[in-house]
């Protein structure tokens, strides 16, 4: 039976700095208000010239070269996002030709925040049953062009940046677990019901004769809407049980992870989660406080950031989970 390891990350962001200051200028809000609320002190929003994709093919170029194979080895891309060039068709359909590819099959995932390790879990599935050998694996998301800018929408908007994170999934054999890089296990949840808690009403089909008009725009129905005092407290309690399942699962316990990468939704959610578990806050590594949330993005930076930092080192255990809309969370053991 095959294995997939993670071969090689990269990620990549706008150059344009937004600090909690620049948004005091344009809503009610301020710069310690933020930084109590999610630990936030900046993020990175596009420019109106660039999209989605753009910030996909420069992460997933550095993902290539740091797994240092040709690109042309890569027989699948898996591309997760919520916010795609266009609906139509997905985004992976966009990335691949500007990768400089054809024919291989392109599949976008729309799990929001959890959209990566859902990535992940069916990246690891299709090259254990040797369908393919080398996946290409994107989070990518550009926020700031679907945000409500003003104090109506501050809740949210000062929440999220823009970027993008890529890895390169590849087959490979075990022959020590204790010391061959591999994923061990993926383990998804879903509960449907809560799904109007974080979500984004339109435009769609459920708005009825129109799947978007003139009143649904001047109602905000296009911008997303969050209850983030019950996504505060899933998120918690989700991301311990998620994370300590996946352990149990691998037989292993949290002293046996070296490093912890979760999604950076907010500081304060993933600082609860250590001071509950007793992880040591050393072993979790944050990118939030520059970056912000960029949902599907999010782990895959902080996999590119941590390697460069030197943080993650090839044969570190990792434990990753995340948490978003559906509600759907999700984790990951793996090891470097």
């Amino acid at each position: 039976m095959y294995n997939s390891e993670i071969i090689g990350s990269g990620m990549f962001v706008p150059p344009r700095v937004v600090t909690n200051h620049d948004l005091a200028a344009l809503m009610d809000t301020s710069h310690d208000w933020i930084i109590q609320r999610s630990g936030i002190e900046e993020r990175r929003w596009v420019t109106e010239d660039l999209v989605t994709t753009d910030l996909a093919l420069k992460a997933s170029e550095e993902a290539i070269r740091s797994a240092g194979i040709d690109k042309k080895e890569i027989d699948c891309i898996l591309f997760a996002t919520l916010s795609p060039d266009h609906d139509i068709p997905g985004g992976g359909c966009f990335l691949q030709p500007k990768l400089g590819l054809t024919d291989i099959p392109a599949i976008d995932v729309r799990q929001a925040c959890s959209g990566f390790l859902y990535g992940l879990s069916i990246a690891d599935a299709f090259i254990r049953s040797g369908q393919y050998k080398t996946i290409l694996l994107v989070g990518a998301e550009v926020h700031s062009k679907g945000l409500d800018k003003t104090t109506k929408g501050r809740d949210v908007s000062v929440l999220f940046g823009d970027g993008a994170g890529a890895v390169v999934v590849r087959r490979t054999q075990v022959r020590d677990p204790k010391t061959d890089s591999h994923i061990f296990s993926t383990h998804l949840f879903t509960e449907g019901s809560s799904a109007k808690e974080l979500w984004i009403p339109g435009p769609g089909s459920a708005l009825g004769a129109q799947r978007i008009n003139k009143e649904h725009i001047e109602e905000g129905l296009h911008y997303p809407q969050m209850n983030g005092k019950k996504v505060f407290a899933n998120a918690v309690r989700r991301i311990s049980e998620c994370l300590l399942q996946a352990l149990e699962f691998n037989q292993l316990t949290l002293d046996d992870v070296d490093l912890f990468l979760f999604h950076q939704a907010n500081l304060r959610i993933n600082q609860m989660i250590a001071q509950e578990l007793k992880i040591p806050p050393e072993t979790v590594f944050n990118t939030i406080q520059r970056y912000g949330n960029t949902t599907a993005a999010t782990i895959p930076i902080g996999m590119a950031e941590a390697v460069k930092a030197g943080k993650l080192k090839k044969g570190m255990l990792v434990g990753s989970a995340a948490f978003g809309s559906g509600f759907t969370w999700a984790s990951a053991v793996y090891r470097w």
